[in-house]
């Protein structure tokens, strides 16, 4: 495994981290929504879940936009295709 493979593995583990401790998250939540927890108690952990998958996209992000680069080089495009494509996914999740 080159140094990018190895950035990329060790944000896939962070990220696959991030995802269950926000799945956690998400299950208190339905329990305080079930148990009748006051709502901005429930709201301030919705923030919190937000927040935490702002975080986990930024990673994703960045993993993707090393993986781009490194298939780019290994098939023997162009740094600016790689860009281009990046560019694409990153003005498609800034949209939605």
């Amino acid at each position: 495994m080159n140094d990018s493979e190895l950035e990329q593995e060790k944000i896939k583990k962070n990220v696959l981290s991030r995802m269950k401790r926000i799945e956690g998250q998400v299950r208190g939540i339905q329990g305080m929504i079930e148990g009748g927890k006051e709502c901005e108690d429930i709201l301030v952990q919705v923030r919190a879940v937000r927040s935490a998958l702002q975080s986990a996209n930024k990673l994703i992000l960045k993993r993707y936009m090393l993986r781009c680069y490194s298939e780019a080089v290994k098939s023997g495009g162009t740094e600016q295709e790689a860009m281009d494509k990046f560019i694409k996914v990153l003005t498609g999740f800034l949209e939605s």
